[in-house]
Parts: C-alpha cells; structure tokens; sequence
C-alpha cells in the first residue's frame, strides 16, 4: 500500500518550514538536549555510513559528518525545501565533501545500502504508515545496522508545550475533542509499548526505549517565551486553527500562565521528556 504523508508534506514546505527557519535558534535551544543524547546512544563511529532522517536544517547531519569523518558518509534526508536550503548553505561552510543533502520522504525514497545507521532528532513521529515506513528504512541497513531516533513521551510529560496550550485553549474558551494519540504529529510515539511494536512489525531487533529528561529553555523572559510559544509547536497550530485575529489575546494568555512558573530573573524553562529509542537490523 503507498504511503500518503502528502499532507506533512505541504506543511513543511509552507508557512510550518518557514517559520521553522526563521526560529532555528530558538528551537535549537528546545531539542538540541534531546538530540545529544540521542546521538550518545547511536554512537556514530569513524568511517561509518549514516542516514540523517528528517534533518531539518542539517545540524545533526552537519555533527555525525565530523565524527565519522572524511572515511564516513552522511546522507541527511528530508521534506522541506526551506529547511533543506539552509541545511545546505550550513554545510557548505562546514566544509564536509562526505555530508549530502536529499529532498525526499525517507519513507518510501530510494536510499543507500548497506548503512551503518539510520539516525532522527524528532524526524519519525510524521509517518502516516510507520511500521511499513520502517520496513522500508531498514532495507538500507546492513546485516547488524543500527538505528537510533529520540521522540517525544506524551504530553502531559511535556510541560513545556501544553503548559502554553492549555493557557491557549482556556483564553478562547474551547474544549478539544478526544484526539487520536496514533495519528501523525509529535507526540505519535508517545507509547513506549507502540514503539517497539512498530520496530518489531517492520522486522527490527534489540529493541530498546529509554526515558530522557531535560529542561527544556523557552525564553529569558515570560513575554519572549510567549512569543517563541505561538510560532512554534501545538500552541501555533491552535492559532491557526482559531484564526490570526485571536493572537493578541492568545499571546498575553500564554505570556501571564508562563509568568507565574518564570525563575526570579524572568526566565522560563519546564521540562521535556522523551524516548531514546534503539534497535538493530537483525536480517
């Protein structure tokens, strides 16, 4: 059956990749934890073959082309053409002649043999196939290959994106319906046990899944926090679902509840909490 991630697609390649690079420090400074532990785990190694999946703006790929160096190779893969343009233009200046750059959904695009790793910083949650889609990444790993991605564990565990939402959804006075938590989005591989299902049924061994922790920096003040809040993860998607108009009242809801949890020289930080998810290629 084909896999449709159309509708991720166009996001991506709209006002969502956009926004995602105009914000890349700031979102640097939300998941850059998570992805250093997700590559501790991976543990690229000298010489090595490596698939960057989902690479946004290269920063991932741009780090696992300096440790497996001039022998290795990176190829980082992905949907949006605006992330991916920049992604080029920071590699270039990095210099890596091993690091490449692909538009494509890795899902079902053609890709190397015989890798050594298939590695995402958040970059897997999208799938609207997943065990089919990790069917299809695991065709490229060699006898043994590992794979390694960090996902998000759910969202009351994620205090730094529903803290704002909630602040959201009270200014407007909406309740939201009961969401699918399986459907594509980040929080789709919220469910350890979905997981290792998924890897399972797509042919994976040595699972593994394991719990991360970190704080997660939003702002040196509670305005600026607010402000990165409604451009950025599921309090932007809320604005666009309620209209531009709403906004201002959105901004200042988010600003006052992120207000009341700032430390005492106005910075905001909550927690994050994530998988680091490990498996290998067993065929």
């Amino acid at each position: 059956m084909p896999i449709d991630n159309s509708e991720q697609i166009a996001e991506w390649n709209g006002a969502l990749g956009q926004r995602w690079v105009a914000m890349q420090r700031e979102l640097d400074r939300i998941v850059v934890p998570f992805g250093d532990a997700a590559l501790k785990a991976a543990a690229p190694q000298p010489g090595e073959q490596v698939i960057d999946i989902g690479c946004g703006c290269g920063d991932t790929s741009i780090e696992i082309a300096r440790i497996v160096g001039a022998a290795g190779a990176v190829l980082g893969i992905d949907v949006s053409q605006p992330m991916l343009e920049v992604a080029r233009s920071r590699g270039a200046l990095a210099n890596c002649a091993h690091l490449a750059f692909r538009f494509g959904d890795a899902s079902e695009a053609g890709l190397p043999e015989n890798i050594d790793l298939l590695f995402s910083r958040f970059g897997v949650m999208f799938f609207s196939e997943p065990t089919q889609a990790f069917g299809h990444l695991r065709k490229s790993l060699r006898r043994g290959g590992r794979c390694a991605f960090v996902c998000w564990r759910t969202p009351r565990d994620n205090a730094w994106a529903m803290t704002p939402l909630s602040a959201a959804r009270t200014a407007m006075g909406v309740t939201p319906p009961p969401a699918d938590p399986n459907a594509p989005g980040p929080f789709a591989f919220a469910d350890a046990d979905r997981v290792r299902a998924l890897l399972s049924g797509a042919g994976f061994g040595g699972i593994d899944v394991q719990r991360f922790d970190a704080a997660v920096s939003l702002g040196a003040t509670p305005r600026s926090a607010a402000e990165s809040a409604v451009q950025i993860g599921p309090v932007s998607r809320f604005v666009r679902e309620v209209g531009l108009e709403h906004l201002p009242v959105i901004l200042d809801a988010v600003e006052r509840a992120l207000a009341a949890l700032a430390a005492p020289d106005g910075h905001v930080s909550m927690n994050g909490s994530a998988w680091i998810v490990s498996a290998t290629n067993p065929a």
